[in-house]
Order: C-alpha cells, then structure tokens, then sequence
C-alpha cells in the first residue's frame, strides 16, 4: 500500500461468477484449450503524467482562493456526497470546470442514462481541448457496456484497459471460458474509483458510473458514499492515477479492439445471425453507437442526434461547503493485480492498514461495507479490540439486499461468532421507504422504475467507510473483505476531521434507523430485528429472502473459500 500525506497532513460485483468460475476449471482446463486466447504484446503506449500546474487553472485558483478566504489551516478540503444528486451534479461540474486534464479510473462504467450523460459533457470538454484520461477494469466491457470504449476514438481521448480478459465482448461467461487457463489473474481485479480535474479537485469513494449508483436503476439502486476532495490531498490522488496508468497491465483500447471491433459489437443481431457491416473509424456520438432500441428504453432525455434534453445543473462548486483537514491516501500498488499468485509486489495493502488503524480505536468503530467476510485476522484484531471495551458496530447487506449471494454465505460464516464477541451487526433491508440516504432519482434522468423520492424502492448497500472514534473517516472503494485485502486493488482517503467523522456517521445513524435489522442472538438463533417505529416486521430468518435464495447460499456456503468471496 502506498499512502501519501498532503502537506495539512456489475452493476453487480463478480463474486458470483468467480466463485462458480473456480469449481468449473478443473474440467474446463481440459476441454478449453483450443479456445484459449492471449493478450497481444502491451507496447508502444506511451507515458503520460497528470497536469503539474493546477494552480494555473480555474478550478485550483478557486481551491486557493477558498482556502485563504475561509483561513483554513490546512492545505486540502473535502465534502461529502451522500446523495445521488450531489453524487451526480459534483461529477457534471468537474467535468464543465476542467480547463486542462480528466482523469477518471473505474471498475465499471455502464451504458446508460447517467452515464450518456457523463460521457456526453467528457465528449463537449475533449472538443475544447481537455485532455481526458480514462482508466477501466476490464472485467465489465461487454455486450452494450463494451460501447463506452467508442469515445477513446474521440481527440484528446485516451482509455486503457486494466487487466483485460481476452476473448469476445459479445459475453461475459465467453471471455471467461476463453481465459480460464489463466484463471490466477483475471480473479484480480482493479477495484479503484477516481474522477480528477485539473489536479485540483477530485472524488473518491464507492460509486461506479451507472444508473443504479445516481438512483435511476430499473430494478435496483445502490446506496452509496463519495467525498469531493480539494487542494494538495489530490495530487497524491493523480500520482495514483498516474502509477496504474502507466503500468503494463494498462493496455490501451486500440491495442484489444478496433472501431470496427465497436460496430460490428453494436450490430450483432439479438438471432445470432451474421453482424453488419462495420463504419470506418471516426469521431462517433456515443449515443449514437447505441442500438436505436437500447437508446429509445435506456436514455430517455437524449435525442436521435445524441443531445441530452433536461440535464440535471452542475453542483456549484464554489459554494459547496469545505471541510479543511490533514488526510492521507491509501492505495495499493498495481503489483497487488500482477501475474503471480503470491502478490510479492502488493506490499502493505488498504486493508492491512485499515487494520493497523482500527487497533488504535479507543472508544467506537464503525464499519460500514456491503461485502463483510472478515477472515480470522480481522476477526483477532476484533476480539482483541472488544476486549479493551472498544465498541464495534457493522453495516452491511441482508441477503435479500444483496447483489452477490457467494459474499453473504462468507458473510454468514462469521455472524455467529461476531455476535458473540459482542461485535454490533445491522443489515440493510432489501426495500426501503422514503429518501435513504438520497437513493432517490437524480433529476433529468428519470427514475427508471427503481429510485424514487417518494414510495418504495429496491435498495442494495453499497458505501464503503471505516469511522474511528469520531474523529478519523476512512472513505474509498474498499470492502471488508479478503478479496478486497489480497485480490483487489483499492484507494481510500483517510481524513482526520471531527466534523466530517461525525457527519459520515450520522448519515449511517439515518440508514440504520429507516431501514436496517439489527441482528442478534436470541436463545441460541439468530434473530432480525426491526427498529422502533418501522413499517416493516422483525423476522427470525434471512428477511425478505426467498427460498430459493436461502437455498443457493447454503449451496456455495462449503464450497467456496472465503478469499474468493
């Protein structure tokens, strides 16, 4: 891990697949040798580094200005993004205040509304000269969510690919299959999540880019958390950028797929027969690069000509309240994803130091992390912690609530046991009611069928934070997990404010009273308890689960090992 101080100081995850992919390879090893397919050679990219001069641009003027304005003792601010909206529109107006560089680096980025949205304001901004860097796990870039590669043959575009699996974007068990001789690395993935302008500002936090995470999923929204960073914090921030970047395992799009590659994928037919023509490689509307009956069901407020109608305004970020504090960056090295399976180049990751950190709790830890599979090093530092008296409260997904059922059976492995510790467990409930912590729809990009400010919707958890003690806020893309301790690259602030510690947990407090279950032991059984005054009924099984559900998980729970959950 690497952590730098600023001078103030799939649409669903690939649990499931992972885990159902490792009891197939032994059989499939020997069957799949004539469908193997290698990476070409990654070289002749070229190195790039993140703009050195912010203060030369409007937005780290503004940053400076605020700063000397506001008398702030320290050199970077932040701001949570606790809702979709303020989620959404911080992202628009990055995008529309960047004079110089983008730089953006995603598990996943989806195609639909929200991000056309996005990817139309990255087209506009590339047009007047910014240069936009994008970096993409490749685990995702299939079927329509392969058509956000078309803008890397915009000017002033680059995307590179991180990891990436070989074999046809048409499906995603296809490419599996394809590279399960080389099953060790396609499990790792780079799970790290920055949206940077100008080496001045920058988000950090749990969201990808799709409509489930800004409140617009048609079946499912994620609730989630995001800090805007500002000042020297981000710098540090870019350097991180810059190191995946510019890494081997970053191959850039041209070198995988060709724009033709990109039209024959848009016009496969839903019958399977032969694709159409391709169009020679050019400057393309990403709406447009859409099948028309994708483009009609999926972007609403975009017109035939890729003109977004009705967008939501950018957040105004000259008056969006700063808090000013030391922080540091946690991330891990890019070796962590290399080709071996012993990770001798990861050296201390996220998690380890997350770890380190919690055992100087002295009164209250609070965790919040939609995949929980603690392992028995956690679980030490757990017992050694309550020991001391320290108290330890957990937020994380039921299972009906949850999109990756092989993460709640390792879950459920430790229930029983970190409630005898004494450990606090809450589960957020699958339907919520109301506005939970802004799931509702962001404006101009409709509902979807999912978000909404008003009634009922289908909610997953999906923020990841560590509070210590109220006053130390950890807010990045890690969960607690082993897959995300030794399989996953990972990036997280660490921000040492009171104010912001105690905002982070208050929103927490909210989620939990409108629409958690505190787990407990009642007699020797695990009991789900509703919280005073809520709608919804306690349960004394996995709530809102169904059978078939609770079936599945008791089917992977001995099969599956906890570092592939």
């Amino acid at each position: 891990m690497s952590a730098t101080t600023s001078s103030g100081p799939s649409r669903a995850r690939p649990h499931f697949w992972q885990a159902a992919w490792r009891f197939v390879v032994a059989v499939a090893l020997a069957t799949s040798a004539a469908g193997c397919a290698s990476l070409p050679s990654n070289t002749g990219r070229t190195a790039s580094t993140a703009f050195a001069a912010p203060q030369q641009t409007a937005l780290g003027r503004l940053v400076q200005e605020r700063r000397a304005r506001e008398a702030a003792r320290h050199q970077s601010g932040f701001h949570l993004l606790d809702s979709v909206d303020a989620a959404f529109t911080s992202r628009l107006a990055l995008i529309a205040a960047a004079q110089r560089s983008l730089d953006l680096q995603y598990y996943a980025i989806h195609a639909d509304a929200s991000t056309e949205t996005l990817l139309q304001a990255l087209r506009d901004a590339a047009r007047r000269g910014v240069r936009i860097r994008i970096l993409l796990d490749d685990f995702n870039t299939v079927g329509d969510d392969a058509q956000v590669l078309r803008l890397a043959f915009e000017p002033n575009v680059d995307i590179r690919l991180f990891n990436p699996l070989t074999g046809s974007r048409s499906s995603l068990v296809g490419r599996l299959f394809t590279s399960l001789h080389d099953f060790g690395r396609i499990q790792k993935r780079m799970h790290n999540k920055l949206f940077i302008a100008d080496n001045a500002m920058g988000i950090t936090g749990g969201r990808n880019l799709g409509d489930a995470y800004f409140g617009s999923g048609d079946k499912s929204n994620f609730v989630d958390l995001d800090v805007l960073a500002a000042g020297t914090i981000v710098r540090d921030m870019s350097a991180s950028f810059d190191r995946y970047w510019n890494d081997e395992l970053a191959y850039p799009v041209q070198s995988l797929l060709s724009a033709q590659d990109l039209e024959r994928l848009r016009q496969r037919p839903p019958d399977g027969g032969a694709p159409g023509g391709a169009q020679p490689p050019g400057v393309v509307p990403v709406a447009a690069a859409l099948e028309p009956s994708l483009t009609a069901s999926i972007l609403p407020g975009v017109t035939p000509t890729g003109v977004v109608t009705a967008a939501p305004q950018p957040m105004d970020l000259a008056r969006v309240r700063l808090v000013w504090a030391p922080a540091v960056l946690l991330v891990d090295e890019p070796g962590k994803i290399g080709p071996d399976d012993d990770e001798v180049d990861a050296g201390e990751t996220v998690i380890d130091g997350l770890l380190q950190l919690m055992q100087q709790a002295r009164q209250d830890i609070l965790i919040v992390s939609p995949y929980f599979v603690p392992g028995a090093a956690m679980m030490e530092v757990f017992g050694r912690l309550r020991a001391k008296g320290v108290r330890i409260r957990v937020l994380t997904n039921s299972l009906a609530s949850n999109d990756a059922p092989a993460a709640h059976a390792g879950y459920a492995r430790y229930r029983e046991r970190l409630l005898q510790q004494g450990v606090e467990l809450y589960e957020m409930r699958a339907t919520q009611e109301g506005d939970v912590a802004g799931l509702g729809s962001t404006p101009g990009l409709g509902s979807g069928g999912g978000g909404s400010k008003s009634g009922v919707s289908r909610a997953s958890l999906h923020s990841k934070a560590v509070i210590l003690d109220q006053r130390l806020a950890v807010i990045g893309s890690m969960n607690l997990d082993l897959r995300s301790q030794r399989k996953n690259s990972e990036v997280a602030l660490l921000i040492r404010s009171r104010t912001l510690s105690r905002e982070a947990a208050r929103q927490v407090d909210a989620m939990v009273a409108q629409g958690a279950y505190r787990v407990r032991l009642e007699g020797g059984r695990l009991d789900w308890q509703a919280p005073p005054g809520a709608s919804f009924p306690s349960a004394r099984s996995e709530p809102d689960a169904s059978l078939r559900l609770r079936l599945l998980v008791r089917l992977i729970a001995p099969l599956a090992p906890d570092e592939m959950l």
